[in-house]
């Protein structure tokens, strides 16, 4: 029976005005970043729609490079706004060639924009960020990174590597809210963003979200939802208790000790740890064995893996190990589950070994 006592979900106050100001330089401290950083109510998907729609005009040429459904998206929302687009597609399930990417720049000087994922939770590879970003520095080129599965697991320093707009989602590595992303936005971008044509009156536009900037970074357009604000801002105060390193360290450990449990086991990982995300790592199911009947078999034991997004010809199995899941206890319960998962389908593996890999590698 519905009980109309008192609910913490229900009467939520208003996020105050004068502290989203206060989360945005929060977040920009995360990313390393002195540009304007703006908040978007909605799920990082929204985000990166918006950066599309908010730069894409006839006349643009954009290098979009796509390791993931969501590059290929973005090369769609692109295209939908005028803009000359080129992509890049890497083999299935697998990070970008730099190779091929500085030979499409070769080809084409003309290229204004480009495109690229750092990690990709999809199939848990890690893009060259550092050296595709080299080579549109060295050309002129202005970069849109999304970072929504990276930032907090992998390091990243805007400035540095010279990123004209990062997208971020708390929802991952940083362990906070899904509904709600931020992104990073240099002067080089803006100047983009605001020439003729620029999007108005539109969730999808980042010139209306100038206006934010200019009034003193206060109430934000349309209505809030305050319990996300309150989520992210609670995010922020566990990631800076921790240490933005530390966070960092943490994921890395996981992976790390997640590819030593998979060696063990007999499994080895997808691709190479120089080429793997910190915070997912893909194992290729044996040939023979469908990866929805040993996400199954680990499910019945109260371990969640997950399939690769959009890998096909590639038959991959996600062991997540995300933000507050990037610990010793959510590590062994992944490769326990997956071994014990592929001993019910006939394939021997060492269960114990794993388990001992694993905890050497979180007693170095």
């Amino acid at each position: 029976m519905f009980d109309p006592g008192w609910n913490p979900l229900h009467g939520v106050p208003s996020y105050p005005a004068e502290r989203y100001g206060v989360l945005a330089d929060r977040i920009g401290g995360i990313l390393q970043s002195r540009s304007d950083i703006l908040l978007v109510q909605a799920e990082a998907v929204v985000a990166l729609e918006a950066v599309a729609a908010s730069l894409a005009r006839p006349g643009l040429s954009a290098l979009n490079i796509v390791t993931s459904p969501y590059g290929g998206w973005f090369g769609q929302w692109l295209r939908r706004g005028g803009a000359t687009v080129r992509d890049i597609v890497a083999e299935p399930g697998l990070p970008i060639v730099i190779e091929a990417v500085a030979g499409a720049l070769d080809a084409d000087p003309g290229i204004d924009v480009l495109a690229v994922v750092h990690a990709e939770s999809a199939s848990g590879i890690l893009n060259p960020l550092s050296e595709i970003l080299a080579l549109a520095r060295d050309r002129g080129i202005a970069t849109v990174v999304d970072a929504v599965a990276s930032v907090g697991g992998h390091s990243l320093d805007v400035d540095h590597l010279g990123i004209d707009i990062a997208v971020i989602g708390p929802q991952k590595a940083l362990g906070g809210p899904a509904g709600l992303s931020a992104l990073s936005v240099s002067r080089r971008a803006w100047n983009m963003i605001l020439s003729d044509g620029a999007p108005r009156d539109s969730i999808l536009s980042l010139a209306d979200l100038e206006a934010w900037l200019d009034n003193g970074r206060w109430a934000l357009p349309g209505t809030p939802a305050p319990l996300e604000f309150f989520a992210l801002e609670a995010a922020l105060d566990r990631i800076e208790a921790e240490g933005l390193e530390n966070l960092v360290a943490r994921h890395a450990l996981a992976a790390s000790a997640t590819r030593a449990g998979l060696a063990a086991l007999g499994t080895p990982a997808w691709v190479p740890a120089a080429r793997a995300s910190n915070l997912v790592t893909a194992v290729p199911a044996p040939v023979g064995l469908a990866p929805v009947a040993l996400i199954a078999a680990a499910g019945r034991l109260g371990v969640e893996l997950t399939e690769g997004v959009g890998t096909a010809p590639a038959r991959l199995l996600r062991l997540n190990h995300t933000g507050q899941r990037a610990a010793f206890q959510t590590v062994l319960a992944n490769v326990v589950a997956y071994g014990a998962a592929l001993r019910q389908a006939g394939h021997s593996c060492d269960i114990a070994a794993a388990s001992e890999a694993i905890s050497a590698t979180y007693s170095r």
